[in-house]
């Protein structure tokens, strides 16, 4: 099960117990803003894209952030693909919704967006369409164990 491929990851830096079990969806940036009480740049919302093999890349942005096509292919060498709904969990390891940096299959390469640096507090999911963290975004990168930060995103 997802969220607790993603508890048992949290776990290791002693935060699966800040894991949040939220009543309502959080499913969407809009949802989970409004489950939460915070703004939607605040989300980390993670979005997939296939790389050059047909694995995964996974971003780490803002909530309000949109990925910037030409800044992807200038920081991979590819055209930014999403990988499709039904390859999601296949290939990262976490359903639709509840897509994170936590608990993802070996072979997925993870990346922060530089616009999380501007928020105290992140709010990413955990592996369900109702769970959330709060983190910092020097916490967010420790305990994802990120490739790197990367700028390829705009408002």
């Amino acid at each position: 099960m997802s969220i607790e491929t993603a508890k048992q990851h949290l776990s290791r830096w002693n935060k699966d117990n800040d894991m949040m079990i939220l009543d309502q969806s959080s499913a969407t940036v809009d949802l989970a803003a409004e489950a939460l009480g915070v703004t939607g740049g605040e989300i980390a919302k993670s979005v997939s894209f296939y790389d050059k093999n047909g694995g995964a890349i996974l971003i780490v942005t803002s909530g309000t952030a949109r990925i910037d096509g030409r800044k992807f292919k200038d920081e991979f060498g590819l055209k930014a693909k999403m990988i499709s709904s039904e390859d999601v969990e296949p290939l990262v390891g976490h359903p639709v919704g509840g897509v994170c940096p936590f608990g993802v299959k070996p072979e997925v390469k993870v990346y922060l967006d530089d616009s999380l640096r501007r928020f105290k507090w992140v709010y990413p999911a955990c592996g369900s369409g109702n769970s959330a963290i709060k983190l910092s975004p020097e916490e967010l990168e420790q305990i994802s164990e990120c490739i790197r930060w990367v700028n390829i995103s705009k408002e």
